[in-house]
């Protein structure tokens, strides 16, 4: 039987190269986004490349939406065998200074890191460790290894999220239910953050250099993590 992947927070870059990595391994793929038309045009796209697939728009920082969403896919392909919650904010949403920060800038990046996947894993987590099985995959950014003061509101919101993630981690150790969270320190191919930062270079610090990889090979590192499942945290493009 075909099992499912659910990708909450879906794009161009990372979604979709997730996507086709497991869409080719036999898995359908449930698209979750904000926007219904972005997400029917990414449900076409892996049609197209005959990957199933289909689209569940929803506000992923709002918990009736994740809990019925995630009721909805299940009525649509069966349980979640899988989920990836690569939920992300916009260039624009970013804090150039730490001395600066208020709490108001915490808020969206709190909301799209810290609280999505915790309303993620409350709404699926239960039924996997019932099931004895399941993989909650989730990503992050360079910031809980590099110290980037440009990126201080999300800097912070991600080493919370690290701690969740690394507790989780631990209290779900032998359920069967994998946890794992990839540490992103490239630029995505196909991603929004590519296209801005291509179109306005000055965005990033003079002296600030960001590797880049295809949205295709960070599917592979998702793909490897899911198939051994034996380690809570990768990194990419940091000393590679």
């Amino acid at each position: 039987m075909s099992k499912t992947i659910a990708i909450f927070g879906f794009g161009p870059g990372l979604g979709m190269g997730v996507a086709r990595r497991f869409g080719r391994e036999g898995f359908r793929v449930a698209v979750i986004g904000r926007k219904p038309d972005k997400a029917e045009r990414h449900v076409s796209d892996l049609k197209a490349e005959g990957i199933a697939a289909a689209a569940f728009p929803a506000d992923v920082t709002d918990a009736t939406q994740v809990a019925e969403t995630v009721a909805t896919i299940s009525r649509t392909f069966g349980e979640i065998d899988v989920a990836l919650h690569g939920a992300a904010g916009e260039m624009a949403d970013r804090m150039p200074s730490t001395l600066a920060l208020d709490v108001p800038d915490l808020s969206l990046p709190m909301a799209l890191k810290l609280h999505s996947p915790m309303l993620v894993t409350r709404a699926l987590a239960p039924g996997m460790i019932e099931r004895g099985t399941g993989a909650l995959l989730f990503s992050s950014g360079s910031s809980p290894n590099v110290v980037l003061p440009y990126l201080s509101n999300f800097g912070v919101a991600l080493a919370a999220q690290r701690g969740y993630l690394l507790q989780l981690a631990e209290e779900l150790r032998g359920t069967g239910v994998y946890v794992g969270v990839l540490n992103i320190g490239v630029l995505i191919g196909n991603s929004q953050a590519e296209r801005i930062v291509d179109e306005h270079p000055e965005l990033v610090p003079a002296g600030v250099s960001i590797p880049r990889m295809t949205n295709d090979e960070l599917g592979d590192r998702y793909w490897e993590m899911y198939v051994r499942g034996d380690r809570t945290e990768v990194e990419v493009g940091f000393d590679e």
